[in-house]
């Protein structure tokens, strides 16, 4: 099991999750990219090859992290998402893996004639 991370902070301003983990690395993770990636089965769907791209939300913003015992957050999203829990593991590799991941929800919107901005979905 993962550690917990020794700062989980919300920049409100920028809309970037703040954290640094046990061992020290630290890393800004925008909301939208939290919001897209979520663990949850709405995004993430019950079996390889049933994720969905969620369009629209290039100006969500984080409303809540609450701890869920000593392996994760459940984050409340301004859209009113709030399902999935984002574990320290996921956590770090949402980190790892920021720009693979998206540049690959770039191309998946623009595949599909999708936006980031809202009401363009």
């Amino acid at each position: 099991m993962d550690a917990p991370p020794r700062e989980l902070r919300y920049v409100r301003a920028t809309r970037l999750l703040h954290i640094v983990f046990a061992d020290g690395t630290a890393c800004d993770l925008p909301a939208e990219y939290l919001r897209v990636e979520s663990p949850s089965a709405e995004v993430q769907g019950h079996g390889p090859g049933q994720k969905k791209i969620v369009s629209g939300r290039q100006h969500v913003g984080i409303i809540g992290i609450e701890p869920v015992g000593n392996y994760a957050v459940k984050i409340r999203f301004d859209d009113l998402h709030d399902t999935g829990l984002y574990t320290w593991a996921y956590l770090r590799e949402l980190a790892e893996q920021h720009a693979t991941r998206w540049q690959d929800y770039l191309n998946a919107l623009e595949s599909r004639g999708l936006s980031r901005a809202p009401g363009r979905t």
